[in-house]
């Protein structure tokens, strides 16, 4: 890359072909409008900028820069860059002074392959910049941004930042939700009302989502075995007959190993995935594995019409997403969840009672 800074004598003393080319580092007023800094001056522009030099119109020096053979200009730097980052569920913008957005294609969670855009940003000059991996995004949403800071990037840290965007890609992506069937266990001994508050809070947040709610079962009170009998029997009846895709469970507690739910869930040969998770409110939250089903289950019933850590995993096991001790260490990361964080949240959460108010 050459620059210079060209003064309007020798803009006129130019031909042409030596102006066609060379890109703007600097806003030009002429003739009444202002040409944006890193436009590239083509042949009638080129006219212009001499019959302006010319005429006295220009009358400040040109900041002017010549591309060389591996110089890429910062708008085809960007829409490279994007294309290499974004996946499938993301729709790219049109280059604004080198940015570009790029937007959710459907209501889903946004992934984001957060080692590989750190490696990525490490290249001098290249900016790729998103939202929270893991949050929930409505449809046309701005999830993340691409940017070249200079006006002409070299072709090399070009090709080497794609090259690492492919090796992790999709960096950045959105997960659209599935239509999955979920269906919901009271294990606690609820009033009609209660009840009833408990199956609307669920349907509203699984239909939020994309989901279908299948229904609630209601597990009476009874001495031990006759309980343990009861879950065996409804989780046997949704997750092996109907075969739901995600169970959530109100009233059995994360900190307590004897619960007979647990015992229940061993009979049909299911596993505990987690007890709790590194997140605040909603910590007791605790996940389990019976088949292709998950479970997710709080302490009581009366958590799930409130927003806790629980909703910043519903969205992603509505796209599909298993759960893993590794998918959900990443709580911990911003899991202090206090109002300021309700932006983490889909949208149904965001003004719902805290456990802790």
């Amino acid at each position: 890359m050459r620059s210079e800074r060209v003064t309007p004598e020798q803009v006129q003393s130019l031909g042409t072909d030596d102006l066609i080319g060379a890109v703007l580092l600097v806003a030009v007023r002429l003739a009444g409008r202002v040409i944006a800094k890193g436009t590239q001056v083509q042949e009638q522009f080129a006219a212009e900028l001499q019959e302006a030099a010319r005429s006295g119109q220009l009358t400040t020096p040109l900041r002017l820069a010549w591309p060389g053979p591996n110089d890429v200009h910062e708008d085809v730097a960007a829409d490279r860059l994007a294309r290499a980052v974004a996946g499938p569920g993301i729709v790219m913008g049109r280059p604004v002074h080198s940015r570009i957005d790029l937007s959710a294609r459907t209501d889903g969670v946004l992934r984001v392959n957060v080692e590989g855009l750190a490696q990525l940003n490490r290249i001098d000059p290249l900016e790729v910049f998103t939202l929270f991996h893991g949050q929930a995004v409505r449809a046309g949403r701005v999830v993340a941004s691409v940017k070249v800071a200079p006006h002409l990037v070299w072709e090399g840290e070009l090709l080497q930042g794609e090259i690492l965007a492919r090796q992790a890609a999709p960096l950045i992506n959105v997960d659209p939700y599935l239509p999955l069937q979920v269906a919901a266990i009271a294990a606690e001994s609820l009033t009609p009302a209660a009840l009833a508050r408990f199956t609307a809070s669920a349907q509203m947040k699984i239909t939020s989502l994309g989901g279908a709610f299948v229904g609630t079962s209601l597990i009476e009170d009874g001495d031990a075995d006759s309980v343990a009998q009861r879950i065996v029997a409804a989780l046997e009846e949704l997750a092996v007959r109907q075969a739901v895709s995600l169970i959530l469970v109100g009233g059995v507690s994360a900190g307590d190993p004897l619960s007979t739910f647990y015992e229940a869930l061993q009979r049909l040969g299911g596993r505990v995935v987690r007890r709790g998770v590194p997140a605040h409110p909603g910590s007791m939250i605790w996940f389990a594995q019976l088949g292709n089903t998950t479970i997710m289950g709080l302490p009581q019933c009366g958590m799930f019409s409130m927003a806790t850590a629980a909703d910043l995993v519903l969205p992603r096991l509505l796209t599909g997403e298993a759960v893993t001790p590794a998918t959900l260490a990443d709580l911990g990361h911003g899991g202090l969840l206090g109002p300021e964080m309700r932006f983490r949240f889909p949208d149904y959460a965001r003004d719902l009672e805290s456990p802790e108010t």
